[in-house]
C-alpha cells in the first residue's frame, strides 16, 4: 500500500540527515508483518523478496508487464549508454557514505542489494543506494509498528535526478512505476515473506 510522504518524513530517520538535496518520491508499507526484533530477518531476507527486481534481471519476476518494462528500460540503457562504466556510484556521483557522522560511519555497512550499495544498517533502518546517467537513488527500509500489535517494513524510494535527462525520465515512469512496478513489488514480497515465514515452498503464480 502507498503511503503518503509524510508517514516517512515524520518519523526520525536518519536517512533524512543523507538526502536534504534528494526528493522523497514514494513510501511504501511492505506487507512483511513480523515482531519487534524481527528487521534482521527482513534485511537477511531482502534479495529473496526482491529478486530481479534490485538486479534488472527480471527473468524471476512474476509480474510480465513489470518483466516488460524492465526489457524496456534495458533497452533504453544500451541505447543511450545509462549504465555503462563511469555512471555509477563513486564515478558519476559521489557515495552517501562520504556524508555519514561518525557513528554512522562506524555502524555495520549492512548487505548490498543487487545493483544497490548499502550506505548503512542500524536496528531498524537500513540505506541503500544506485547511481547511473539518469539519476543517483537511494531505497530506504524501515521497521515501525503496524496497526495490528506487530511490526512491518516501510519502503521510501528518494532520487536525485541527473540534469533535464533525469528530471524528464522520473516524470515518464511515475505512472508506470506507481501503478505497475511497485504494486507488482508488493504482491511478490507478500508471496515470498509468507512462504519463508511459514517454510513452504509454492511456486507463485504470474501476475499479468
Amino acid at each position: 500500500m502507498r503511503l503518503p510522504n509524510a508517514v516517512h518524513t515524520s518519523r526520525s530517520w536518519r536517512v533524512h540527515e543523507l538526502t536534504r538535496d534528494f526528493t522523497l518520491e514514494d513510501v511504501w508499507a511492505l506487507p512483511t508483518p513480523g515482531g519487534r526484533n524481527d528487521f534482521t530477518r527482513l534485511v537477511q531476507d531482502f534479495p529473496r523478496l526482491m529478486q530481479g527486481l534490485a538486479s534488472g534481471d527480471s527473468s524471476s519476476v512474476t509480474s510480465r508487464a513489470t518483466r516488460l518494462l524492465f526489457a524496456v528500460r534495458r533497452a533504453l540503457g544500451r541505447v543511450f549508454r545509462w549504465d555503462g562504466s563511469g555512471s555509477g556510484v563513486g564515478s558519476r556521483v559521489p557515495t552517501l557514505r562520504d556524508r555519514l557522522p561518525a557513528d554512522l560511519r562506524d555502524a555495520p555497512t549492512g548487505p548490498d542489494l543487487g545493483s544497490f550499495t548499502s550506505v548503512y544498517l542500524l536496528d531498524d533502518e537500513w540505506a541503500v543506494e544506485l547511481a547511473n546517467r539518469t539519476v543517483h537513488g537511494v531505497m530506504h527500509i524501515g521497521w515501525v509498528p503496524d496497526d495490528a500489535g506487530g511490526y512491518r517494513g516501510e519502503m521510501a524510494v528518494y532520487a536525485k535526478p541527473n540534469g533535464l535527462l533525469g528530471t524528464g525520465y522520473m516524470h515518464a515512469i511515475a505512472p508506470f512505476r506507481r501503478v505497475i512496478v511497485y504494486p507488482a513489488m508488493m504482491r511478490q514480497i507478500e508471496r515470498r515473506w509468507q512462504a519463508g515465514v511459514s517454510g513452504a515452498v509454492r511456486p507463485a503464480p504470474e501476475d499479468t
